[in-house]
Formats: C-alpha cells, structure tokens, sequence
C-alpha cells in the first residue's frame, strides 16, 4: 500500500516572501512565471486585475496597461507597501472576506495563498464574488510532482502542493471551469548562477517534454454564472476593512471601485 504524505496549510511571512524575491534565484523564478502569464494574458487594457496572496513580484507589467490593479494580502501572511513608488495599492484583509464589491474585477492572480489557506472553498467562492461575469481567474501553486514542491529552501515548498488535475477538480467544484493550464520553474531551485542563467532554455526543454514536472502549475478559469448558492456554514458578520496605504478609496454604490491609484 502506497502512503501519499499530507502537506499542512501553511502561511510564508511577508518578509520572507519579499527576500526570496530578491535572491537571484527568485528573480528567475519571477521571469519564468512572468512569462507564462503574460501568454495567457496578452493584454489586459482597460481590465480591473487583483492580486490575491503575495502577487505583487507579478503585477507590475500590468500597471501601466490596466485601468486599475490591486493587492491583497491575508492577515495570516502580512502585508507590505507596494509598489514602492506612487500611491500604496495593498490592503490586508483575510482571504475569505475581501473587502470589494461583487464583480468588481476583470482579472484575479492567486499567488502564494491556495496552498497556504485552510479556507479553501471560502475563499473560492470570494474569488467567484468579486470576479465579473466572464472574468478570469488564474492560479500559481507548487506541483505535488515538481522538485520545487519537496525543498524548504523557497516559499513554494511550503503548504499544500496540488498536481493540474486536483486544481481542475476543485475549479470545478467552486463554480469555475478550467480553460487552459500550463507549468513554470523546471530548473530545480539552485544559487549557481551558471545554471540561472540556462533558465529559459530549461524552460523550453520542460514545456516541451516534461510539463508534469513544473516547479509550479500555472491554470486559468473562467467563472460559472449559474447554479451558485451560498456557502451553509457562512455566518453573516461585519466585514473590518484595513486600510495600508493613502490614495485609495472605495464607492460601492454603484459596485465598482473608484479613487486614484
């Protein structure tokens, strides 16, 4: 009998996240994903886009080509100012109770949060909420058969890892339906600066051969705009919004979002 090992929820601090970021080999790990995602999303012209987790390494080929872009970071993670310059565009907020209208976003990154959260279906069915009737929702988690899933030494080797098919199914089972997945980081995670540098003939070689192996699954979906029902253990409370930066306000009379960012 095969024992499949259980991989507990856990959150990366905030500042751990933001200096593997800045480490050689998390500035390739950035470009690797960068890439795919900007496959996905060509162009993102006049869209809301959110970033959900740690997203901000991410995001900002988006800022200057979007209406608006956010970040939220989950209290149990942290948060930081970001960017660096301009108006702060994070908040802190816990995962399952965003503090955004219903379909208030084109686009919606989740990064860093579904392998570390114990409120997985709570904090889909936020995603589903705040994402707009034919917006997409894409997804960066560490690949349960990847080498990057299995060493400590990176944020991605925390929490729970997922293979493509166990994203797809719980999609699926929160109102999503998957419409195309790919995977990123096939260089295993290493400070030799010789091999860094092969990173995009690695990658190459991967996406052609080997994408069960990805550091990372990389799946976009689009949101389901029948059979929703609210979640049976809800409870109805007061949602507290906390503010981190200046610059941003909020109108939700009409549903949607307003201010100078």
């Amino acid at each position: 009998m095969q024992i499949v090992p259980t991989y507990p929820a856990m959150w990366n601090d905030v500042v751990d996240l933001r200096d593997f970021y800045d480490t050689s080999l998390g500035q390739m790990a950035r470009r690797m994903i960068r890439r795919q995602l900007r496959q996905m999303w060509p162009d993102l012209s006049g869209q809301r886009v959110l970033g959900v987790g740690f997203a901000t390494p991410y995001l900002r080929p988006f800022l200057g080509e979007a209406e608006r872009v956010l970040a939220v970071m989950p209290a149990s993670q942290g948060v930081l100012p970001w960017p660096p310059e301009g108006p702060g565009l994070t908040m802190l907020a816990d995962e399952a109770e965003l503090p955004l209208p219903d379909r208030s976003m084109d686009r919606i990154l989740l990064v860093h949060a579904l392998e570390a959260t114990e409120q997985v279906r709570a904090m889909m069915r936020e995603m589903w909420r705040v994402l707009a009737d034919g917006g997409r929702l894409v997804i960066v988690a560490p690949n349960r058969r990847g080498i990057w899933a299995r060493l400590e030494r990176t944020p991605f080797g925390n929490g729970r890892p997922y293979t493509t098919s166990q994203l797809a199914r719980m999609l699926r089972d929160n109102m999503f339906t998957p419409v195309s997945s790919t995977g990123a980081l096939f260089l295993p995670p290493t400070t030799s600066r010789v091999a860094l540098r092969s990173a995009p003939a690695v990658e190459e070689l991967g996406q052609r051969w080997f994408e069960g192996f990805a550091g990372v699954n990389i799946i976009e979906a689009t949101k389901q705009i029948y059979a929703a029902s609210p979640l049976r253990d809800a409870k109805v409370k007061r949602r507290v919004y906390v503010p981190v930066a200046q610059g941003f306000s909020r109108n939700v009379s009409n549903g949607v979002l307003s201010g100078s960012v």
